[in-house]
């Protein structure tokens, strides 16, 4: 079931320490949503956080599956652009800041990760 939060995601990962790391808790943080069966409206990437859904990320499987569910995932045109990510863009679709500021401003609830 969907609600109508959003998840932020500002890096390529959740928390602080190596990045094994919290590529491990951001795989862990989206497969146990999908596990749960309450989803979010959407899911934004910007800064870092699009590397998550790019080509090579751990994340990819977790992400494929919640866009298969409904879950709109929107990454930053401007970040892909700035880390020469956006040919490599794996789930998702890209949209800019004006795309994610509707979709905070729209937004129940607002979770940053």
């Amino acid at each position: 079931m969907k609600n109508h939060s959003v998840l932020l995601f500002t890096r390529n990962g959740l928390g602080e320490g190596p990045a094994e790391l919290q590529q491990k808790l951001a795989v862990k943080y989206l497969t146990l949503t999908l596990e749960s069966g309450e989803y979010p409206a959407r899911i934004l990437f910007y800064t870092d956080g699009v590397r998550l859904a790019c080509q090579g990320s751990p994340a990819l499987d977790a992400l494929e599956k919640l866009e298969k569910v409904g879950v709109e995932l929107v990454l930053c045109q401007t970040c892909l652009e700035t880390y020469g990510l956006l040919e490599r863009v794996a789930v998702g679709v890209v949209g800019g800041m004006g795309d994610i500021l509707e979709s905070l401003q729209k937004s129940a609830k607002v979770i940053s990760l």
